[in-house]
């Protein structure tokens, strides 16, 4: 197994996390450089996985009461109160199925003192992967939804205290 820590994203790690998302689209969003730099600066939890001095993934969590436009993140905050909203998690192709993803979820786990863990899996296109990797970790969905024509996603939360 590689080793990999996990630490603070830096805007030094944009363009390679940038280049991280990129290659994981569609199972995440396609997004500019520019729109990517405004969801870390709204990011109550940002963090960078790095084996030595490279990035080799991130995740991007935001707190309730942002001005953040994603249907999904309006969906939790109109239902909870006292949650994070993973809004993205990916990993480059290399350090895949090693661990990095739950890792970068310890941390996002052990970063707050939330009630609820909210995310959003696609299931149209369906994302199998990441359904099952989600159920194992302990989450469930309180919804399906159309965010788009032709576009659906499970909406899932996992309780972590209370």
């Amino acid at each position: 197994m590689s080793e990999f820590q996990i630490r603070a994203m830096t805007e030094v790690d944009l363009p390679v996390v940038w280049q991280i998302n990129q290659e994981n689209v569609p199972a995440v969003g396609d997004e500019t450089l520019e729109a990517l730099t405004e969801i870390f600066q709204q990011s109550g939890i940002a963090l960078s996985a790095v084996a030595g001095d490279r990035v080799i993934g991130f995740c991007l969590v935001l707190d309730p009461g942002q001005k953040y436009e994603s249907p999904n993140y309006t969906y939790f905050c109109e239902r909870l109160d006292d949650f994070v909203y993973l809004d993205r998690v990916a990993v480059t192709g290399e350090f895949q199925g090693k661990g990095v993803g739950a890792a970068l979820y310890r941390h996002v786990e052990q970063s707050t003192d939330a009630q609820w863990f909210a995310l959003e899996v696609n299931t149209k296109p369906r994302n199998e992967g990441s359904l099952r990797f989600h159920g194992r970790e302990g989450f469930v969905q309180m919804e399906e939804l159309e965010t788009r024509p032709g576009k659906m996603v499970s909406l899932m939360v996992k309780k972590l205290k209370g």
